[in-house]
């Protein structure tokens, strides 16, 4: 496997804000807001929404759903490996062109999603596709070797974005 790209953003710890949990969300919150909100992604051309409600603290639904981890909406739980990647989803669909990614439609929930897994990262960034726009839905790291092996036969029979050929 290759190294994770350059353009890859460094991750956000913790423990650079002395283990403060409100400053080390106020400043996640702030990367999301300029990464989503202030400065809208777009992928291929398509604008890139968030979910925001239900609001969470004065915080949106995207947001809590790229920090937090769990199956039940309101009992998900903040995950440290998923706060320190709160960058990672806007680098990867400004390079979404980048040949490391893997890049595919799906549907789950009866929704058309797309994912873009960073396989050398370990981390895929899934959105809601609604055709005039796509929203973040949400992204986190894989590291199980069955969700690995999962994705990787999604990938290999499922409706491909971008080619591999295109790369």
């Amino acid at each position: 496997m290759s190294p994770a790209p350059d353009w890859l953003p460094p991750l956000v710890l913790l423990d650079d804000f002395g283990g403060n949990i409100g400053a080390y969300l106020d400043h996640l919150y702030e990367i999301f807001l300029d990464d989503f909100v202030r400065n809208r992604a777009n992928l291929l051309g398509v604008p890139v929404h968030i979910k925001r409600h239900p609001l969470a603290a004065g915080r949106e639904a995207t947001f809590w759903h790229l920090l937090s981890s769990g199956k039940i909406e309101a009992e998900r739980i903040p995950d440290l490996r998923r706060c320190e990647r709160i960058a990672w989803p806007r680098a990867i669909i400004d390079n979404i062109l980048d040949p490391q990614l893997k890049v595919w439609k799906n549907e789950r929930k009866g929704e058309t999603r797309i994912c873009l897994w960073l396989e050398s990262a370990e981390y895929l960034v899934v959105v809601a596709d609604r055709k005039r726009y796509v929203v973040l839905w949400t992204a986190y790291d894989v590291t199980r070797e069955h969700a690995k092996a999962k994705l990787q036969k999604e990938y290999l029979v499922s409706e491909r974005l971008i080619p591999p050929s295109s790369h």
